[in-house]
């Protein structure tokens, strides 16, 4: 089925709101209800993708809390806690973990504006010792009440937000596609609009036909591909 212009805007519009600058990594979480409440909060305020370091042999599920959020929010993974945190920092990323400690400061008297990594931590231990020590700044969400943190899916959302409401006051959360390089945004919209050709085209080492303005293809391409579309 040919990919409709209302489609092929949706998907823009979406994509022009992506920031690839502001992502969590997530330390032995196995739950899928909150595996798939995070990926969703990563969709609905535009961060790129999510990482996880995993506890070995521990096949991954999502429920229909995700509401397929998976497809849109890619979840890397990393072998260690120590891999994943120097590649985000090799990246640029500040690297914030939640963890109650006499040095750990309010999370909304934080600077989230710059390349933010949000670390949290298994649903009943958090964060390992080792991922405490490797943090650039601890970070908590203060309580009110008789518990002492929310459920991880619950404190990502709040981290998230506050990092897109800091930015949109800043005047920094992007709206037309800034916040991806030229590259890697065409990358993704056809990656997006036409999945069965993009895996077609990477089987072929080929690169992606262009796209009009319309999202249609500019290639004629072989009949069998045409019919993944």
């Amino acid at each position: 089925m040919p990919l409709l212009p209302r489609r092929f805007e949706r998907l823009k519009s979406v994509l022009n709101h992506r920031m690839a600058d502001l992502t969590v990594l997530l330390e032995h979480v196995e739950k899928p209800h909150n595996l798939s409440a995070i990926l969703r909060s990563c969709d609905a305020v535009g961060a790129l993708e999510a990482h996880i370091v995993s506890l070995q042999g521990r096949t991954r599920t999502f429920n229909s809390t995700a509401q397929g959020s998976q497809k849109w929010v890619p979840l890397n993974d990393h072998p260690t806690i120590e891999t994943a945190i120097g590649s985000l920092k090799d990246r640029g990323f500040r690297v914030y973990g939640t963890h109650l400690g006499v040095e750990a400061k309010d999370y909304r008297d934080c600077d989230f504006t710059g390349p933010t990594a949000f670390v949290l931590g298994a649903e009943k231990w958090g964060l390992t010792d080792r991922a405490r020590d490797l943090m650039d700044e601890a970070l908590f969400i203060p309580m009110r009440g008789m518990v002492q943190s929310l459920n991880v899916s619950v404190a990502t959302a709040t981290l998230l937000f506050e990092a897109l409401r800091q930015r949109q006051a800043a005047g920094t959360a992007p709206s037309q596609g800034e916040g991806l390089s030229a590259d890697h945004y065409t990358k993704l919209l056809f990656e997006w609009s036409y999945p069965q050709v993009a895996d077609w085209c990477r089987e072929q080492g080929r690169p992606y036909p262009e796209l009009n303005a319309d999202g249609e293809l500019l290639e004629d391409l072989p009949r069998t591909v045409k019919l993944r579309c």
